[in-house]
């Protein structure tokens, strides 16, 4: 079997990336060792980021009405994210059942092809491209393509066969978790105790999601999931109330374990999501986070398997996404800390709940945690650039529209709002980059995008992920900007 792209494991991430890339007009497989799709709804909270990438991509109709909690919190400590710069202000509630669900109806309707019952078993790099062999339902299927990406998971056989390093420590404490059909017990939202931590949150069809960890218990080593006994144990111990008669629909374990690949790519092999970094699943970030590696590197690869990227545009991806995986992993180190801790971090939860009290600090770990402060650094320090585009209802010469719905296509966007551009000014650039000229209700300088302090632009260069390359200047500046990130213009 012959692809462009191979991709490995057909979770959220998987799924996000395959859509990516056809978006991007290339071919794509994806392989999964599981039959079918599972039914464990590990992940439940998508953050105003990816919800904001779900509707650059046209997913929130077919996503339909979910709920939005706008309290969430930091190492167990309320933290209010109501005030976000973002039209998804929140914690939106979604299983990841159903997020792996839109993600795949959306990636096999654009073309994509999903090989469930095949598992990764052989890996191999050549100058042309890269082989992998799996085994499938018929016996052993070996697959030829230019690039593979591993989103397999913490436990990633990319990652393994390629050869990554994955530097990091194993978790010395743990969370143990189950939803349960059958109790009936308060819902606790982080709530400490003498003993250790509990939290429950009963759902609309009656499960219970319990959650315990006894504080000072290390982190056993596990050959698979624990027992639900041993959850009902420790949640006794906890909490003195006996959940033992529940019938336990899932049972699982994490911990505090961090690791980082010290590279994202090695050649033709490249990772993202959880294959790329381990981290405790603190408030969602963890499939947040893996989501938004997927649409980073999707227009890139793409534009390298179709041979306009500009030299080391797919090298920027791990230039941009290994610094953002470095700094969520830090905040969850530290979430860690104040969530696991006994009451010896009681002073420490203290002075970070004082600190909660001040708007600014509110307004940091919002977007932290959200992802809506990535910036990628360009060196010009000029306001905007490397940021998300801000959000704004636009009259496009098309009729009213939103900065989001402009990125639909996947491909890059130059958003005048001056009308001052030539028609020309992506010439060469028309199958990468589209021209469109705007008005907000109020007029390009009073209703645009502005900068920190008021100044008004007049245009901006969109990446296909969202994030701004150019911000108005010279049309010199503008050529050198589609250059790096939109590669040689054609004839």
């Amino acid at each position: 079997m012959e692809t462009q792209v191979v991709v490995v494991g057909a979770g959220p991430v998987g799924l996000m990336l395959a859509g990516e890339l056809r978006l991007g007009g290339v071919d794509v497989v994806v392989l999964e060792r599981l039959a079918a799709p599972t039914t464990e709804s590990r992940a439940s909270t998508l953050h105003a980021r990816t919800m904001e990438i779900f509707d650059q991509r046209g997913l929130l109709d077919t996503l339909g009405t979910v709920s939005n909690d706008m309290v969430g919190h930091f190492g167990g400590i309320s933290l209010d994210f109501s005030g976000l710069d973002s039209p998804y202000s929140g914690q939106w509630k979604v299983p990841q059942v159903r997020t792996e669900q839109l993600l795949g109806t959306w990636a096999v309707g654009l073309g994509a092809v999903v090989r469930r019952g095949h598992e990764l078993v052989g890996l191999w790099q050549t100058e042309s491209g890269v082989e992998a062999e799996a085994m499938g339902p018929g016996g052993r299927v070996r697959i030829r393509a230019a690039y593979l990406v591993g989103c397999d998971g913490e436990s990633s056989a990319v990652r393994r066969l390629a050869g990554f390093a994955f530097p990091g420590t194993d978790a010395t404490r743990e969370l143990l978790r189950a939803d349960v059909a059958g109790i009936d017990v308060p819902n606790r939202r982080f709530e400490r105790h003498e003993r250790g931590l509990a939290i429950a949150h009963r759902r609309p069809d009656g499960v219970t999601r319990v959650m315990v960890h006894e504080f000072g218990r290390a982190a056993p080593a596990r050959a698979g999931e624990p027992e639900f006994a041993e959850v009902a144990a420790a949640w006794a111990r906890v909490t003195g109330e006996d959940i033992g008669a529940g019938r336990p629909i899932w049972v699982n374990a994490f911990g505090n374990a961090r690791k980082l690949a010290e590279r994202y790519r090695i050649g033709r092999v490249l990772l993202a999501g959880d294959a790329a970094h381990v981290q405790m699943p603190v408030g969602g970030q963890a499939l947040n986070l893996g989501l938004q590696d997927a649409v980073n590197l999707g227009w890139k690869l793409a534009a390298q398997v179709r041979n306009w990227a500009p030299a080391d545009l797919l090298d920027s991806y791990h230039d941009e996404r290994h610094a953002v995986g470095r700094r969520v992993l830090a905040n969850i180190e530290a979430q860690a800390t104040l969530l696991l801790g006994g009451t010896e971090v009681e002073p420490l939860r203290a002075l970070v709940a004082e600190l909660l009290g001040h708007d600014e600090v509110v307004r940091h770990l919002t977007g932290m945690i959200s992802g809506l402060d990535v910036r990628y650094p360009d060196g010009s320090g000029t306001p905007l650039l490397g940021g998300l585009v801000p959000h704004r209802e636009l009259t496009a010469e098309t009729g009213p529209s939103r900065t989001a719905e402009l990125l639909r296509t996947g491909r890059g966007v130059l958003l005048d709002f001056a009308a001052g551009l030539p028609a020309g000014a992506v010439a060469g650039w028309a199958d990468r980059v589209g021209l469109v000229s705007a008005a907000t209700p109020h007029g390009p300088r009073t209703g645009g995008p502005s900068e920190p302090g008021g100044t008004a632009v007049r245009a901006v260069l969109l990446r296909p992920d969202g994030h701004v390359a150019w911000v108005d200047g010279s049309t010199t500046h503008l050529r050198a900007a589609l250059h790096r990130w939109f590669g040689t213009p054609n004839a």
